[in-house]
């Protein structure tokens, strides 16, 4: 497990998880093209099921390809793609100034992401948000992603955080799920194209609308 950020010399009593895409950056149009050309390049023409990758996002993508009975040949084109058209990506609006009010009243912060650590990094760097955050983690630096709850007890390790005062920020079932295997409370981002219905019948400790109300219930909660 290397490679992820580090901010070296920071202490915190209180942390802040992010999954990636769909909470701070609109990454989906981006998603979209890069999973249609993949899908061409190997499966072959036709119109790429993205509705259904969609569904799966949070997890790695090969074990979305497993689920989705699609080719693991399709990650090459796919990451090759993503790369290319990282600049194309949307941060969302008051994302940055969340996590930089974080920041100064002494959270904690890390992303912890479906995409592989390198091209989480890359893409973060390339939107000026990486030094936002104290480490940048993927499914790849863990021994079982998302669902599973390594990357978030990872995290809190790295931070040294006490695990009763951490919270995980998702967009996804599979989101809360790592949380609720981690036993951390997780906040339903709602402000991205969701399934809202989906998202709170996972029960999620609590859903916020837009960014700024997730200092809210941190500075209230944890």
């Amino acid at each position: 497990m290397t490679g992820y950020q580090h901010v070296p010399g920071a202490t915190y009593q209180r942390a802040v998880l992010f999954d990636l895409d769909g909470v701070l950056v609109d990454s989906f149009a981006v998603m979209r093209q890069a999973f249609q050309i993949a899908y061409n390049e190997v499966v072959g023409p036709g119109q790429a099921p993205f509705e259904e990758y969609n569904k799966h996002l949070g997890r790695y993508f090969p074990d979305i390809m497993t689920i989705m009975g699609l080719p693991l040949a399709m990650q090459e084109p796919f990451v090759r793609e993503s790369y290319r058209l990282a600049g194309e990506v949307q941060v969302f609006d008051g994302a940055p100034e969340l996590v930089a009010d974080l920041r100064a009243n002494r959270f904690g912060t890390a992303v912890v992401t479906g995409k592989a650590g390198p091209r989480a990094r890359s893409l973060l760097s390339t939107l000026g948000m990486a030094e936002l955050f104290d480490h940048i983690i993927g499914s790849d630096e863990v021994a079982n992603p998302k669902p599973a709850p390594d990357m978030l007890l990872l995290a809190t390790e790295l931070l040294g955080v006490s695990a009763d005062r951490v919270v995980m920020v998702g967009d996804a079932v599979t989101d809360l799920a790592s949380a609720r295997a981690a036993d951390y409370p997780a906040l339903a981002a709602l402000w991205s194209d969701v399934d809202e219905a989906e998202l709170l019948a996972a029960a999620p400790t609590a859903a916020v609308r837009k960014p700024s109300e997730v200092l809210n219930w941190c500075l209230e909660h944890l």
